[in-house]
């Protein structure tokens, strides 16, 4: 790989990485910078096909929701990689329900970057 396209993929990690960060902290408007107004999110519940999420406006309101429903869930990033304007995430997301017990659910997040913004999020779980 030429040292250009690496750093366009090194480029791309560090923007979703940025992005996990801030979803962990639940910093809304952190997450809301590292993506293009015109981002497309399709989130993995409900099944079989997800929810269809498009524009910073939509995509912060489903984030607001989930974050109510999971206040204190994470994320563990099991792997990266990524290929051109692709990033790859296989994920851990752990958290503990109200009578305090401990869950999990492990899925894969695909990654498009665009101009250092991420422009679509793909997101698939086990389960």
């Amino acid at each position: 790989m030429s040292p250009i396209r690496m750093e366009k993929v090194e480029s791309a990690m560090r923007v979703v990485l940025a992005f996990n960060e801030a979803f962990n902290q639940r910093d809304i408007p952190a997450m809301a910078r590292l993506i293009r107004e015109d981002c497309v999110l399709e989130s993995f519940s409900p099944a079989p096909d997800g929810g269809v999420f498009t524009g910073k406006a939509q995509i912060s309101q489903f984030w607001q929701h989930s974050f109510a429903a999971s206040p204190h869930g994470q994320i563990k990033i099991e792997e990266i990689f990524g290929f051109d304007v692709r990033c790859i995430v296989r994920w851990r997301y752990e958290w503990k329900d109200a009578a305090g017990e401990q869950g999990h659910l492990r899925g894969v997040d695909v990654y498009k970057v665009k101009d250092g913004l991420i422009c679509e999020i793909l997101s698939y779980a086990k389960g």
